[in-house]
């Protein structure tokens, strides 16, 4: 049974060419939009799209009345740590009184702190918890998601992690992508030994992941203090040895040279960005990867914010994510996202939307399927409250403007 979507006020996202991968510079400013307009849904896909006074037969198809709603591609977030055990308030109260992140993580705190707590964890707890944001990020729009191992820091650790998004995978309507990110840190039984820590990760870890398929990337914190350029090429051909492409964590705090290490590996993505050189932007024309910044990391951590207006000024594509961590962004609302990046990185809503829904499917591997109103991609959309329009969503910051969200078209 096809099902339609009629009297939509808005359709908004529309990318007619199929073949469109992503969009940058000053494509990413265009939010291709129809006013009063039908959508048709059949087998899980987009079948059809225009306005309403060439709306086809109708007969024994379910309609859905949108009448003073919005209708826009599901949000697709490229960049999570969603499996994690517990929260981190103290760390937070901490900040407060003035300790820097950098200050926190040399008391036991930070990563380390999220690892021992997983570690105790069981599968079904992670399991269980991991679920519940799932549903909540789903309710706020997101239907697609990368989520990333990272604070586990151990063999079993880190495994048990990518054991829990391979099950997430299986039973959640989400579309959801898996990272193994075990070069996140080092943990403290590994303390001035990070070669053998890398050994661990290369030659014990990642044939158990191959064996069970239990990753699609692979990623590493390339940063001061944690790893290196080399350590992050050196992860990179371990994961490529096994097909698993490079997605990783640059550019947080300073610029070290992760970028050009990225672009020269062909990574799909970039992550953080929030210290760009005239040098980095300039490479990142050289390439296909995907520059990917995370305000509400910026934001929480109140450290700087990606300068992404100058890269999309200077014919960029940008994708943006959440970071979902329970460290540094305890939060996988891509609305509030959207808002920031409108806010304090002057973005325009159109660029900000298309970087949460056709970069940020590129940004996953997934932009033939997801990301755009498309015939022939998955049916993954938002049906918004009666709002005046797009321009909405990150006006009004505060609340949750999502009425109800269609995954393959249920």
């Amino acid at each position: 049974m096809k099902t339609f979507l009629i009297n939509i006020k808005q359709l908004a996202g529309i990318q007619e060419d199929i073949s469109k991968l992503k969009l940058k510079g000053k494509e990413m400013g265009v939010l291709t939009t129809l006013e009063n307009a039908y959508l048709e849904i059949e087998n899980g896909l987009i079948s059809g799209f225009g306005e309403m006074r060439s709306l086809p037969n109708t007969d024994n198809s379910k309609i859905e009345d949108c009448s003073g709603k919005v209708v826009i591609p599901a949000w697709c977030d490229s960049h999570t740590h969603l499996v994690f055990a517990g929260t981190r308030e103290t760390e937070f109260v901490d900040r407060i009184n003035g300790l820097t992140y950098e200050e926190v993580a040399a008391r036991g705190g930070g990563i380390i702190n999220s690892a021992k707590r997983l570690q105790t964890a069981t599968e079904e707890e992670l399991y269980q918890a991991a679920w519940t944001r799932l549903e909540e990020i789903k309710s706020m729009g997101t239907g697609a998601v990368e989520i990333k191992s990272g604070y586990g820091l151990s063999f079993d650790a880190e495994l048990k992690i990518l054991r829990v998004i391979k099950r997430l995978k299986a039973e959640s309507d989400l579309t959801i992508k898996a990272t193994f990110l075990g070069a996140h840190a080092v943990p403290p039984e590994f303390k001035g030994n990070k070669d053998g820590y890398l050994d661990m990760l290369i030659n014990e870890v990642l044939p158990v992941i191959k064996e069970e398929n239990l990753a699609d990337y692979i990623d590493i914190f390339c940063e001061t203090n944690y790893f290196t350029v080399a350590d992050a090429e050196r992860i990179m051909e371990a994961g490529a040895s096994i097909g698993l492409q490079s997605k990783i964590h640059v550019n947080q705090f300073t610029s070290i040279g992760g970028i050009q290490a990225g672009i020269k590996h062909k990574a799909l993505s970039l992550d953080h960005l929030e210290v760009m050189t005239d040098e980095d932007i300039e490479d990142l024309h050289k390439s296909e990867t995907m520059p990917t910044a995370l305000p509400s990391c910026s934001f929480f951590l109140k450290i700087p914010f990606a300068p992404v207006r100058k890269m999309i000024d200077q014919g960029l594509a940008i994708a943006l994510a959440t970071d979902y961590n329970p460290g540094s962004t305890p939060s996988g609302k891509i609305p509030f996202v959207i808002s920031l990046a409108c806010i304090y990185q002057r973005l325009t809503p159109e660029e900000a939307i298309n970087a949460v829904t056709m970069n940020s499917a590129y940004a996953m591997g997934i932009s033939d399927t997801h990301g755009s109103i498309t015939i022939g991609k998955k049916a993954n959309l938002i049906i918004t409250k009666e709002i005046s329009s797009y321009n909405y969503i990150p006006y009004a910051f505060g609340g949750n403007h999502v009425e109800r969200v269609i995954l393959g078209g249920k």
